[in-house]
C-alpha cells in the first residue's frame, strides 16, 4: 500500500484507523520524510507570509476608510485615464520609432547604422528619470523654440515653457526611451527571419526597402509580439516615474492628494491597487494573445506538414 493510499483511505481501512497522525506514523521512514519535507516548510512559510500580511493590513497607518474613499474618486480616475493615455501613446509611438530605427540599421548604410547605434547607446545608457527631468528643463537650453521663415517674414513657435508642458515632456521622454528598447525587440524579430528570405526577394527584383516591408517585417511580427506584451506592461509601470515632473498620471494625483490630507500610506495603497489591476488586465491580454499565436503557429505547421 502506498503512502498516498495510507493518508487518503477511509477510516478503518489502513493502519491507525481514522487518525492522520497514526497513519503518518505507520508509513515507512522515507515516506514520512518526504511528506514532512514537503508540508512543514510550506506551513511555516505560509504562516510567516500570513503574519506579515496581517501586520500590514491591520496597521493603523493603512487607514482603509481613506483607501475606500479615494479608490474611485474622480481625481484618481482622471489619473488612471492619463496613465493609460501615456501607456498607449508611448507604446504606439515607441514601437513605430523602434521599427524605423531598426529598418535604418538593416539598410546597410554605415552612416545610418552608426546613428542608430549611437541613439540606442544614449537612450539605453541613461536612466529614464534623468531623461524626463532633462526634457522638463529643456527651456534652460532653448528658452524659445520655433522656426523662422525669412522669405515670408514668418516665425512659428514660442516660449519653451509654454510649448513643452509636463505632459509633453513626459511623453517625449517615455517615447524616446522606449524606442531604444523597441528597436532591440524588432532586431530580435528580424534576426529570426532567415537571410535567404531577403536574398530571394531581391532576386525577383525587390529593393531592400520593399524586401523589409513585404517579406521580413510580416514574418518578424510573429516573433516580436510576445516580447511586446512585456514591453507594454513595463511601460505601464514606468509611467509612475512621470510623477517627478508632475505629468498628471496616477502617481502624480496620489502625491497631490496625500500632500493635502497627509495620508501617505493610504494613497500609495490606492495607487498600488490600480497599478495591480491594470497590470493584471494587461497580463491576461498578453496570455490570450500568446495562446492565439501558438494556435496560429500550430495551424501553419500542420498545413506545411500536410503538403
Amino acid at each position: 500500500m502506498t503512502s498516498t493510499q495510507l493518508l487518503t483511505d477511509p477510516p478503518g481501512t489502513a493502519a491507525g484507523g481514522g487518525d492522520p497522525l497514526a497513519r503518518l506514523a505507520a508509513l515507512p521512514l522515507r515516506s514520512r520524510s518526504r511528506i514532512l519535507s514537503r508540508w512543514v516548510p510550506a506551513v511555516v512559510v505560509g504562516a510567516l507570509v500570513a503574519a506579515i500580511g496581517w501586520a500590514f493590513v491591520s496597521a493603523p497607518a493603512m487607514n482603509w476608510p481613506v483607501v475606500a474613499q479615494y479608490l474611485f474618486s474622480p481625481r484618481i480616475l482622471a489619473g488612471v485615464a492619463t496613465t493609460l493615455l501615456f501607456t498607449v501613446l508611448t507604446f504606439a509611438l515607441g514601437l513605430l520609432l523602434g521599427i524605423v530605427l531598426e529598418v535604418m540599421r538593416q539598410s546597410g548604410n554605415p552612416v545610418l547604422r552608426v546613428i542608430v547605434d549611437g541613439y540606442i547607446w544614449l537612450f539605453r545608457g541613461t536612466p529614464l528619470l534623468v531623461q524626463l527631468v532633462f526634457w522638463f528643463n529643456l527651456a534652460l537650453i532653448f528658452p524659445v523654440i520655433g522656426v523662422r521663415i525669412p522669405a515670408l517674414g514668418l516665425t512659428i513657435g514660442g516660449s519653451t515653457n509654454e510649448l513643452v508642458t509636463p505632459f509633453l515632456a513626459a511623453l517625449i521622454g517615455l517615447v524616446l526611451h522606449t524606442a531604444a528598447y523597441m528597436a532591440e525587440v524588432v532586431r530580435g524579430g528580424f534576426l529570426a527571419v532567415p537571410p535567404g528570405q531577403t536574398d530571394a526577394a531581391k532576386a525577383i527584383g525587390m529593393t531592400s526597402l520593399e524586401a523589409q516591408r513585404l517579406i521580413v517585417i510580416p514574418q518578424a511580427v510573429r516573433v516580436i509580439l510576445p516580447p511586446l506584451g512585456n514591453q507594454f506592461i513595463d511601460i505601464l509601470k514606468a509611467t509612475a516615474i512621470v510623477s517627478v515632473i508632475g505629468g498628471g498620471d496616477l502617481m502624480t494625483i496620489a502625491q497631490q492628494i496625500y500632500g493635502q490630507n497627509y495620508q501617505v500610506i493610504a494613497m500609495l495603497v490606492v495607487a498600488s491597487l490600480w497599478y495591480l489591476a491594470l497590470v493584471t488586465l494587461a497580463t491576461i491580454g498578453q496570455h490570450f494573445l500568446e495562446r492565439g499565436l501558438d494556435r496560429s503557429r500550430r495551424r501553419v505547421l500542420k498545413a506545411e506538414a500536410a503538403r
